[in-house]
This record gives structure tokens, sequence and C-alpha cells, in this order.
């Protein structure tokens, strides 16, 4: 008779918590997952409040600029007019299908879903829905949550997981914030129709990805309509009858006002560790909340393991795949004819729904001769076939980072539309690692934009070690 109920319960159903479950619970453990928003909340932040309904919102913004584009084509007429409560009720139906399928796929396996918080209460006991049930091995997948500072009149701001239901839709839109998640909305909201204004205290946007493509895709918003305001602290909001008042002071010390409908604050997100006894429990969380682990993914306390965006690593949903991935190994056994799996940080690409995208792999620039020594720089700058025609100024950048002593392309960027679509392949080349020479050696399909990145063969700079 075992000693415990079930060999792993799983503390969250996000993207990580749902393929551990569900991989361990095919691979004979017995499994439960609590997921506190019930099945609506399956598939976590990703697909709830995250990749899935930004990309849909971000496909809808383009059709705005592809009606006005279309007329250099042959397409006459006026375009149709947006409809915000249908793009929402279309989002909430898909988001559906999808926890209905999250719900699918754990039910199927065999994993017992329980719709309620569950709490830590030992360091093999879980206290959930009224009882406690005491596991072998207990996986924390608790996502993060979006933080906002401090600031007289905080009350007022909305954050990411609020925006996709706004009502009604703001005509004027501030986002403060200079990340990914800011700018990608800010573009979303842009493209959609709203007036729409980026705050970003620091330098430049997107603080971490190559500097060149930072500053490319900040002019290219700014072309799209964007009113991207750098240095720019926001010291108070209030609520006026016009609006909201946003108060914000320059790096000079010089003060100014900006009246919005809506104010958007994305300045991060944070570990999702709150009242669920991790702490009671002797696991040792990091800076910001994150809980420590090895690099199996175990914490401090060895029953208790986390993976994802609680772990405050990389916080891209395929990365939390992998990692609960790493864990189901190493506690239930690699698949039949399988290696236990373990987990490479190196050359993760990851796109950017700006608009225009961002799709990116491997080292920028400014970090790659931190770690290989001297670099060659190939860049390519251009106009899209496609606006030949359609009458758009906006131009397309493509960039490769070679080590100069090994010939191995260590860095792509690329700025244009699809740009995470046509980056994913090239990841793939660079993680086997190719060289430029491969590169080089590649017929290109023409005519594409992905074509550039086997065309270049003049470098633009050498970058010292």
């Amino acid at each position: 008779m075992s000693d415990v109920d079930v060999d792993l319960f799983v503390i969250g159903g996000g993207s990580g918590g749902v393929r551990a479950a569900r991989m361990a619970a095919q691979r004979g453990a017995r499994v439960m997952l609590a997921e506190q928003g019930g099945t609506a909340g399956l598939g976590g932040t990703c697909v709830n409040l995250g990749c899935i309904p930004k990309k849909l919102y971000s496909y809808a913004a383009h059709y705005a600029e592809a009606f006005e584009e279309s007329h250099g084509f042959g397409w006459e007429g006026r375009a149709p007019s947006f409809n915000w409560g249908t793009l929402k009720a279309n989002r909430r139906k898909e988001i559906s299908r999808l926890n209905g399928v999250y719900a699918k796929l754990l039910t199927g396996a065999g994993v017992e879903v329980i719709n309620a918080r569950a709490r830590l209460v030992g360091a093999q006991q879980v206290e959930v829905d009224g009882r406690t049930v005491k596991a072998r091995h207990i996986l924390v997948a608790t996502g993060g949550t979006p933080f906002v500072p401090d600031i007289a009149g905080r009350e007022h701001v909305l954050v990411s997981d609020a925006i996709f239901d706004l009502d009604p839709f703001p005509q004027r839109l501030v986002v403060v914030g200079g990340g990914y998640i800011a700018s990608e909305f800010a573009s979303i909201f842009n493209g959609l129709g709203a007036q729409v204004t980026q705050l970003y205290r620091g330098e430049q946007i997107l603080r971490g990805f190559d500097d060149e493509v930072r500053h490319f895709v900040a002019a290219e918003m700014r072309k799209q309509g964007v009113d991207l305001r750098l240095s720019a602290d926001v010291t108070s909001i209030t609520k006026v009858p016009q609006g909201l008042d946003i108060a914000i002071k320059d790096s000079a010390g010089n003060t100014s006002t900006l009246l919005a409908d809506a104010v958007l604050y994305a300045t991060g997100r944070v570990p999702n560790v709150r009242g669920i006894g991790l702490e009671e429990a002797g696991v040792k969380l990091g800076w910001g909340g994150a809980v420590e682990v090895d690099e199996n993914f175990r914490s401090m306390v060895p029953s208790i393991y986390a993976v994802g965006d609680v772990t405050d690593r990389i916080q891209l949903t395929p990365v939390a795949l992998a990692e609960a991935m790493v864990v189901v190994d190493q506690l239930f056994g690699p698949a039949t004819g399988k290696t236990a799996r373990s987990m490479n940080y190196e050359f993760i690409p990851t796109a950017v729904f700006t608009h225009p995208n961002i799709g990116t792999v491997g080292h920028s620039e400014q970090d790659a001769p931190k770690h290989y020594g001297a670099v060659t720089i190939y860049r390519s700058e251009f106009r899209a076939l496609k606006h030949t025609l359609s009458g758009s100024s906006e131009r397309t950048l493509m960039k490769l980072v070679v080590e100069d002593a090994t010939d191995r392309v260590v860095g792509l960027h690329m700025v244009g539309p699809d740009a995470g679509e046509i980056v994913q392949g090239f990841a793939v080349a660079m993680k086997a690692g190719a060289t430029k020479a491969i590169f080089d050696s590649t017929i290109g399909i023409h005519p594409t934009a992905a074509e550039e990145f086997v065309t270049m063969r003049e470098s633009v700079r050498a970058v010292p070690a």
C-alpha cells in the first residue's frame, strides 16, 4: 500500500504544468493538477492572457494597413469599419475552445484536475479544496503576474491581463513600459485605431535586444503612428472629467501632462508565489520571489520542483514546456527509446509582435564578443517587394553576427513582416552550428525576404573582442 496519494502534484495549469502533468500520467504516474481558475484557466497566461490573444489582436491590427495597401494592387473602395466587440467575442470563443482542449488532454491522460487554489503545507503535502494531499513529488508551475510600481493614482491603471476586454475601446491609450509586452500593445492598439502614446523612462525600448534592432523598430513604430516618448517617467495619474491626467517628468526634470482614456502599465512581470506556502515549506526564493532551482529544476526541498515563469529564467512558453519535460524525464524516466533530456538555454529563438515584427535568435552585436571574442557583422536593409506597389514606407532589417574564430553564425536578427516565421527555421541551423559559409552555400528562395539571410556577402563592420 502506497504511503502517498499521488506521485506528482502540479500546482498551476499553465503550459509547463499541463505538459508535466499529462506526460507524467502517460508514463504511469498518479497525477493531480490544481488550477485556481478552473477549466477556464487551463493554458495559463499564454492561452488566456498572453501569447494567443495577443497574436490574434495583432492579426486584427494589421488589417487597417492591409486595406490601405491594397489600393496599390488594384483593389478599390472604402475599407470596412472595425468592431471592437466582435473581436473580443471571437477571441473569447477561441480561448474557451483551447481551454477545453487542455482539459481533454489532461483527463484523457488520467490526470485528476482540481478546480481550486492549492497551498503547500509541507515538503510533500498540499492543501487543496478542503483536503490535504500527500505527494511523492510536487511541481510548482504558477507562472508570473504583472508588476505595477507604487505611484500616485495606481488604482486607475490597467495591466495586460485586463486589456483584452477593455470597454469601451480607448480612443486615447497611454502605454507605460519599454519591454516587449508594452511595445506589442502599443503597436496593436495603434493599428486598431487608437491614438497611442508609449512612455518609457529608459533611453530606448526593448532593453536586452540588439541595439540596432531596438533603434530600427522604434523608428518604424513611430512611422506607423505610435507617439513613442523616451526618458519619460510617470509621476502621477489623476482621474478628471476629460479622462485620466498623466503627469510626466523627463530626464532633465521637465514636467508635462497628457490626457488619456486608459493607461496600460506593462512594466514587467514577477513570479506568482504569494500565498502558496513556498517559504513555509522550506523553498528558497530569490530576487523578486523567483523559486531557486538546480539544473533539474529541483528546489532546496528535494521533493519540490518548479518550472516556467515562476523561476524567472526565460519567460517564454516553449521554454516552460521544455523545462517540464526535463522534470518528467528525471522523475519518471524518459520515453521508450529516448534518453533523459536536459535544458540548454543557448540559441532560443523569440519573436516580438510589434508592427513590424522582430525575430531573433542567438547573441546581439553588443553581447557576442563577451562570449566568442571578435565577430563580424553582416547587415541588409531594404524596402520589401510588396511595398513597391503598396505605397508603404516600411523597411526591413536583417542582420547576422558571425564568430571570427570559427565562422559560426552566433546571432541572427530580423525586423520585418513574418520575422518570427522566418527566424524559426534559421534557429534550427544555428542550433546545429551552421557557419557563414554554409549560409552562403545555401540557395535562396526567390523572391522572398528570407533569402536575404543567405545572400549577404559583404560585411559591414568588425567588432573586436
